[in-house]
């Protein structure tokens, strides 16, 4: 096949091109400077361009371009700079597909588990209902943004991700030098839920969705969320450290900002009842597996 990737450079992205050309797949990555690279084609969100040779010669586009949601403090300036970047970019894409001829048969448009807010202890999936918050109103605005695409008749589908876990970056990556030496430890209470999935799962249901004809939300969650205190354990079991610390809330929100409130220390159950459903396995159903196979 061939395979256009917006965000190729990021963790998922990265994984996931490399993957496709290990199985011999034709990928060409959509960047926003000039390409200097055969494998590369420019687009430019903020202008509503798009290379049309990448759209119209593709089997199916895969969108992951947008601004890291934790990577820096939730000021009112970064919020708008992570909506932008969504909204925006899923616009310009949309209409872009939408105009192509031919046009790729489906679009993996990305998305996030932040659609359904804080779930306490109630366990989520699909049918679920929107949450409420920034995330919340995020997500539904950024799925709708790739209308253009579904009007003209491509196949869309909206992987919601949940916290992927890998040794080179995300939430993983970031605190393994605080797990290494001893100071690892809860958010908050410990109690709240985590919906995870490893990386390699990660990247193995994006080509599932690709390849089958599924359209709409669809979780990329493991089966078996837990909560934040059993995450820590089974990190500091896997590199045989103790976590016994924990960060209190109002560290967290001093310094995250409203991000800590809907990110470490909000809870979220959610399950992939769509993925199950359409025969997908995971090669890591519990944390320590796939803490272990990342590490």
């Amino acid at each position: 096949m061939r395979i256009t990737v917006t965000g190729s450079s990021g963790l998922i992205g990265s994984a996931l091109v490399r993957s496709l050309r290990e199985d011999g797949h034709d990928v060409v990555r959509l960047v926003r400077r000039e390409p200097s690279r055969p494998d590369e084609a420019r687009w430019s969100p903020a202008d509503g361009c798009v290379d049309r040779e990448s759209l119209e010669g593709a089997d199916a586009v895969v969108h992951l371009a947008g601004a890291g949601v934790g990577d820096r403090p939730w000021t009112k300036a970064y919020k708008q700079k992570i909506r932008d970047s969504r909204l925006t970019g899923t616009r310009t894409l949309a209409e872009a597909i939408a105009a192509a001829s031919p046009r790729p048969r489906v679009l993996v448009c990305g998305s996030a588990i932040g659609y359904y807010g804080d779930t306490g202890d109630r366990e989520a999936d699909e049918d679920s209902p929107a949450g409420e918050g920034f995330l919340a109103d995020l997500v539904r605005d950024w799925e709708a943004a790739a209308a253009p695409a579904r009007e003209a008749g491509v196949r869309v589908v909206h992987p919601r991700t949940g916290v992927v876990l890998a040794r080179e970056g995300g939430v993983l990556g970031r605190t393994l030098p605080l797990f290494r030496f001893g100071l690892g430890g809860d958010l908050g209470d410990g109690r709240q839920w985590t919906s995870w999935i490893s990386l390699p799962d990660e990247v193995a249901a994006l080509r599932f969705l690709v390849g089958t004809e599924i359209a709409g939300p669809v979780n990329l969650t493991a089966p078996n969320p837990v909560t934040n205190d059993a995450y820590t354990k089974a990190v500091g079991r896997a590199l045989h450290r103790p976590a016994r610390l924990s960060v209190p809330k109002f560290a967290l929100r001093a310094a995250l900002g409203g991000f800590a409130d809907e990110g470490p220390l909000v809870s979220q159950r959610i399950l992939p009842r769509r993925l199950l459903d359409a025969g997908f396995r995971f090669a890591h159903e519990d944390v320590e597996s796939a803490i272990a196979a990342v590490l």
